[in-house]
């Protein structure tokens, strides 16, 4: 029996500084290659890796920012899933989703990241880990 494995079909990798605009700018390039690949801009599935995008990436430069270290915006487009990897330089702090209190500003991104995903996680990397989650193509 031969097993198939499969292969992405595009694939789009940036480094980016790790500042507020270097989040905002994954943002608008993740919306951007989508589109590219055929999700279109404002579709369900473009909103939801925008906000994925922009909760991960805020939460790396953030959380995780280590000065003079960038962070890394990969997406990977497979047969019937988009993979959204933020990878950053601290991989001494493992986000943790956890309810906020009512009063609280900040502190939901997680919850949403887990809300809009199929899947998300993380992994280690020699410098730093990256936090991924999935989406389901239509």
């Amino acid at each position: 029996m031969k097993s198939e494995i499969a292969t992405p079909t595009a694939e789009f990798t940036q480094r980016l500084s790790a500042t507020r605009r270097g989040a905002r700018v994954a943002r608008h390039l993740a919306v951007h290659q989508l589109d590219g690949w055929g999700i279109p801009y404002g579709s369900d599935l473009s909103d939801s890796a925008a906000l994925i995008v922009a909760e991960l990436t805020a939460n790396a430069v953030t959380h995780a920012r280590v000065p003079g270290r960038d962070f890394e915006l990969r997406l990977t487009l497979w047969p019937l899933t988009l993979r959204i990897e933020v990878s950053d330089a601290r991989g001494d702090r493992e986000p943790i989703p956890r309810p906020p209190t009512p009063d609280e500003e900040t502190g939901r991104g997680l919850l949403l990241v887990d809300a809009l995903a199929t899947n998300w996680g993380t992994a280690d990397r020699v410098v730093g880990k990256t936090v991924w989650a999935e989406l389901p193509l239509p």
